[in-house]
């Protein structure tokens, strides 16, 4: 069985394909810069020389095309032709409160992610779009959602609300959700695994470090709590988000500045964090 797995980030695309059967990597890329002239397209298979390429790529549609013609490729394929795929399976990051699990996406459950595009409004459209080409180009092949919100929704009440008036959460949905939830659900399980015990016997932390970062406090193989909160700029200082700060700043900078909202939003999410503090990169190699 054959599985494209398919990442979708605002000017991004990452892929896997991945023959279950026997847990191997038959390929893997990325798209950068979607949505620009000079775009770069990644391909890599085990044991063979890496394609790189530079070429216009307008939206994920085409990067989409782009990816399923290279895996048939004659030259650069892995699969003979697109019957050869089983299954896509789609990293969405926002999924709210309607989804604790991987789904296979249905007409409901795409209404149900447009609802969720106002909480992660850069990574929930993208997702979407990349689920909308794939319905288009293969439309007999499953489709299925893996949330990063999914594996939080354990969490209970006094983790995940906020000391706000309570029609706000109620109304606009506003509590903590956390993110990583893939990351930090297969971190725990690992762990367990290689420990020798039973995930319900054991007590987590899981810390999933990157440009962005987070870390969960993991019970009996469910989350319990997480740093990140209704966003994913909450918790840790990251690569160049603010992670945690007095909320009261925001609007002292806009008095102080003049910056509107969208300005302070993006002064704290892109150019914060570890870019933000040493002035040089949020790279730490760097």
């Amino acid at each position: 069985m054959n599985v494209l797995v398919v990442n979708c980030g605002s000017s991004s695309l990452k892929y896997q394909l991945l023959d279950m059967t026997t847990e191997t990597e038959l390929a893997k890329g990325l798209f950068e810069k979607i949505g620009d002239q000079d775009a770069i397209f990644t391909h890599k298979r085990p044991n063979a020389d890496k394609l790189e390429r530079v070429e216009p790529i307008l939206n994920h549609k085409e990067a989409l095309r782009i990816l399923l013609d290279i895996l048939v490729d004659a030259e650069y394929g892995v699969i003979k032709s697109m019957d050869e795929i089983d299954a896509v399976g789609h990293r969405v990051v926002h999924g709210g409160e309607k989804f604790a699990d991987s789904v296979l996406i249905t007409p409901a459950v795409m209404d149900a992610l447009e609802e969720c595009c106002a909480l992660a409004p850069l990574h929930n459209p993208p997702n979407i779009q990349g689920i909308e080409a794939c319905q288009a180009i293969m439309p007999n092949v499953p489709q299925v959602g893996v949330f990063d919100t999914a594996f939080h929704q354990t969490m209970p009440k006094e983790a995940y609300m906020y000391a706000l008036p309570y029609e706000y959460y109620e109304d606009y949905g506003i509590r903590r959700y956390g993110f990583h939830g893939t990351s930090h659900k297969y971190v725990a399980q690992r762990c367990a695994e290689l420990m020798g015990k039973h995930m319900s016997d054991l007590r987590i932390i899981t810390c999933h470090l990157g440009n962005g970062s987070s870390v969960s406090a993991i019970k009996g193989g469910r989350s319990i709590d997480t740093t990140m909160g209704f966003t994913p700029l909450s918790g840790l200082i990251m690569g160049t988000r603010t992670g945690d700060i007095d909320p009261a700043i925001v609007p002292f900078l806009m008095n102080k500045t003049g910056m509107n909202y969208d300005e302070v939003d993006t002064i704290m999410n892109k150019k914060s964090g570890v870019l933000g503090i040493s002035g040089v990169s949020n790279d730490f190699r760097v």
